[in-house]
């Protein structure tokens, strides 16, 4: 092998590392990855009492957030707290009465459907039930 041959292979595979080296975050932030599925099926959010109207409670749901939202009526709804479009935790304004995703203004109704932004599928939604004093979340069949 000679000193030109050596340079152009190297200068070549050099090329490559930097493409590959640019190009791997890039998909890695339009592809997201998949979230494990949690094994659980029910989870006690919150007691009776301990929320105010027209607030919310985040609360974990096996390995991911949920988040526990007790509207103006006082009418309790849950969803996952994950938004679909990337993944980030979504939080909910009382002055809107709306569901947000800070990271890309993604808003969503308080039945979990979009309403606005880049989010391609509305929340999964949870059941909520009320035994004794607590209140149980549990996946929707």
């Amino acid at each position: 092998m000679n000193r030109r041959n050596f340079i152009n292979i190297f200068l070549g595979s050099s090329l490559v590392g930097t493409i590959v080296s640019f190009l791997y975050p890039v998909v890695r932030f339009i592809l997201p990855s998949r979230r494990i599925e949690a094994s659980i099926k029910k989870v006690t959010a919150a007691r009776l009492g301990e929320m105010a109207p027209n607030s919310y409670k985040i609360f974990k749901f096996g390995t991911t957030p949920g988040i526990l939202i007790q509207t103006k009526e006082g009418e309790l709804r849950a969803f996952s707290a994950v938004c679909t479009h990337l993944a980030c935790n979504v939080l909910y304004e009382s002055e809107t009465e709306t569901i947000f995703c800070p990271c890309h203004n993604g808003r969503f109704d308080l039945s979990g459907n979009v309403i606005s932004g880049p989010p391609p599928a509305p929340l999964e939604s949870y059941s909520v039930e009320i035994s004794g004093e607590e209140i149980i979340i549990s996946r929707k069949t």
